[in-house]
């Protein structure tokens, strides 16, 4: 477990997924995603859930009770394993503390040592203010998917693509 400020990281348990699941359907949170409802919601923190086999799942916890959480979406084909998509949500009342910077460095950590990972990369929305976050550690711009997402108001948002080599 890495300590941290008020805050530890640990492998994720099955128990986290409420957690994940209560983050995503706030709507200051989903608006960052694209899903729109529980049923999206369900699919995607299964999704997420299923990594927790593989030891590619972390969680930020304070109290006991977790406020973070990410995880490596793994590729078992032997050509794109030196490569990785992540995903990373934190509660909104530990955003600003280091609990996102702290899994992110451990996610870098996880990613080398445990799975022989080369390139992380992500995906953002533009006005994701999580942007920053990922610029400040080292992620850069490499592609930009013109109106990838169509929110539910009709309001077009381009997917911004970024990556870091480990």
């Amino acid at each position: 477990m890495v300590h941290v400020r008020n805050f530890k990281i640990r492998p994720s348990l099955v128990s986290d997924a409420s957690y994940l699941y209560n983050w995503l359907m706030d709507k200051n949170i989903i608006q960052w995603f694209p899903m729109c409802n529980k049923l999206e919601v369900d699919d995607a923190v299964n999704i997420s859930m299923s990594y927790i086999q593989y030891n590619a799942a972390i969680t930020a916890i304070s109290d006991n009770i977790p406020c973070g959480f990410a995880n490596l979406y793994l590729h078992f084909n032997e050509k794109l394993k030196h490569q990785a998509l992540f995903v990373i949500i934190v509660d909104p009342l530990f955003r600003g503390k280091g609990v996102g910077t702290e899994i992110i460095k451990e996610l870098f950590k996880m990613a080398k040592n445990q799975f022989n990972i080369e390139l992380l990369h992500l995906e953002v929305y533009e006005g994701n203010p999580a942007k920053k976050l990922y610029e400040r550690l080292g992620f850069v711009e490499y592609g930009v998917h013109k109106k990838f997402l169509k929110d539910l108001d009709g309001k077009y948002y381009d997917k911004i693509l970024m990556q870091k080599l480990l």
